[in-house]
């Protein structure tokens, strides 16, 4: 359940905390207090889109944060495949909204907006003001049946899903495969073409890493050997070079050597010196007769490097890749080599993928009907509920043209709302009330198959008053036993249901108009009642009666 709400800097709202409680969450104001846009706040908090203007004047960003109360297995499990896990129970979803962007957050983890609306998915259902119109739209009357039928239809539904995408691909192989002899034979040559370019390459796996590496060497040796020849040439080559000036040197202190102490030291230190320089010049000479460049090697590495790129280019990024291809292109040169066979093969692969469709798309229409004639007279019960005497309500079923991923099945919704009216389809039928009410009665048959803890309906009393109301308000009670609701409302009749009661009101002051909310207590809430029944003067006959009211609500409840 939705345990709490905090939202900040949003239209008219500067900073509000809001504590929900269990069962049927009421709140009423006066019209303009701001009293759709707490709710539209909690849409923003699970993704819904947002204009820069819901932002409040003069403020940087606007945030939304919802914390809700997870105690529901199936809820966990939903959430746990997101990778979303409880913390002390609870999961907290919020967004930070600014201006061109959003920040969307699920326990203080950034998340993408995909996420976030999936996580909402499991956790709250929100029903807009305009979400009955979406009765109008016959495509969106499956989805109703389908979420009816629960775990056993969805399981079929993913066979036929299955099965359509491998009839798709076989049937689309099959196409492709159409072709006379003369496009047949151009198709083998050039086929053949490329797998005989790629198989007198000889490519090795691995080959074009070590022919770039070993061009890059091939590349720098020349200013490797001029630097090693110019050092060999300063310590032992020539009249001049460090290794002839460290002999004459040595000769000159050879003699004095063997009178001074002093000197024979130095004569060892330069001596020593010497041997060293003789070392490295006879190292600097072999690493230099292996670092020979051999211009046809290099002449031959370029080439092969050279045609590896080139394929490279035709074929694939890699060797691998090229090698792979040459494969698939030996298996499309041997089909069409034994086309006849090849067409066969396909035909039959074909058949045996329509026909598994056939038989999933036959099970699940099966499962449909079953699932919506249940559907349909549940829903007719709900509406009889609500005040439609005489009303038949069906799911009507007729088979579409060609398969798709959702099966065979074309479902709409009729219904008759007087006796001697024939069965029509909603859409030319329902006014705007009805359809509100109809999207009511449904609401109450899927919450008994929904896992989601928290209903939101936002003036679902548009265009009903009376005893209509009145059995709206008992339909609402009842939903509220099973699930957290939370509902605005214009009308006292459903008010006077309420478990928690909240005012929302808009104050202005020289800073300038905010919209507050808060909790009323049984007298406060009997008092809302009057104002909603008696307008702007509340005597004290409307006063007793909100009080009966209040009191007839517990009876019923």
């Amino acid at each position: 359940m939705l345990q709490s709400l905090h939202v900040k800097n949003m239209a008219l709202i500067e900073e509000i905390e809001v504590e929900f409680g269990e069962g049927l969450n009421i709140l009423t104001g006066e019209t303009g207090a701001g009293k759709s846009i707490i709710l539209g706040s909690i849409g923003l908090a699970l993704g819904e889109r947002y204009t820069k203007d819901i932002i409040r004047e003069g403020a940087d960003y606007g945030y939304v944060e919802l914390v809700f109360l997870v105690e529901d297995a199936v809820q966990t499990e939903a959430l746990a495949r997101l990778d979303i896990f409880p913390e002390d129970g609870t999961v907290t979803l919020s967004r930070r909204l600014m201006k061109g962007r959003s920040v969307s957050r699920i326990n203080g983890e950034t998340v993408t907006m995909a996420v976030l609306k999936d996580a909402a998915a499991a956790l709250i259902d929100l029903h807009g003001q305009h979400e009955h119109q979406s009765l109008l739209y016959k495509k969106n009357h499956l989805g109703f049946v389908d979420a009816f039928g629960g775990e056993a239809l969805a399981r079929l539904k993913g066979k036929v899903a299955g099965s359509y995408k491998k009839y798709r691909a076989a049937r689309k192989q099959l196409s492709e495969s159409d072709m006379d002899e003369s496009r047949r034979e151009r198709e083998m040559s050039f086929l053949s073409f490329e797998i005989e370019e790629i198989e007198r390459a000889a490519l090795r796996e691995g080959e074009d890493e070590e022919l770039e590496s070993l061009f890059r060497r091939m590349e720098n040796s020349q200013k490797t050997v001029q630097g090693l020849s110019s050092a060999y040439a300063y310590t032992s080559e020539g009249d001049e070079s460090a290794s002839e000036s460290l002999s004459r040197a040595i000769r000159m202190l050879s003699d004095a050597a063997r009178y001074d102490e002093t000197v024979s030291e130095l004569y060892g230190q330069l001596s020593e010196i010497d041997s060293l320089l003789n070392d490295f010049n006879r190292a600097l000479s072999d690493y230099m007769s292996c670092c020979e460049l051999s211009e046809e090697e290099f002449y031959e590495t370029q080439e092969r490097l050279n045609e590896v790129n080139r394929l490279k280019a035709k074929y694939g990024n890699s060797i691998e890749e090229i090698l792979s291809y040459c494969e698939e292109q030996k298996e499309k040169l041997a089909r069409l080599s034994d086309y006849e066979n090849y067409v066969e093969r396909l035909k039959k692969d074909l058949a045996e993928a329509e026909g598994e469709l056939k038989r999933y798309s036959r099970q699940l229409s099966e499962l449909r009907r079953e699932q919506g004639k249940a559907l349909g007279h549940k829903i007719e019960e709900g509406l009889e509920d609500l005040n439609f005497a005489d009303v038949k309500f069906e799911i009507t079923f007729s088979e579409k043209e060609d398969y798709s991923a959702d099966g065979i099945d074309d479902v709409e919704f009729a219904i008759s709302l007087n006796p001697g009216q024939p069965m029509r389809p909603l859409v030319s039928v329902a006014s705007g009330g009805e359809l509100s009410r109809i999207m009511l009665a449904i609401k109450a048959v899927m919450a008994d198959k929904d896992e989601t803890g928290t209903l939101i309906f936002d003036e679902i009393d548009v265009g009903i008053s009376g005893r209509t109301a009145q059995k709206v308000s008992e339909k609402m009670a009842l939903i509220g036993r099973e699930h957290q609701v939370i509902c605005i409302t214009h009308l006292a009749q459903i008010a006077a249901m309420a478990d928690v009661h909240f005012l929302i009101e808009k104050t202005a002051s020289a800073e300038g108009t905010s919209t507050g909310i808060r909790r009323l207590s049984e007298e406060q809430s009997a008092e809302e009642l009057a104002r909603i029944l008696g307008g702007a003067k509340i005597t004290d006959a409307v006063l007793k009666s909100a009080k009966e009211m209040k009191e007839l609500a517990r009876e019923i409840k």
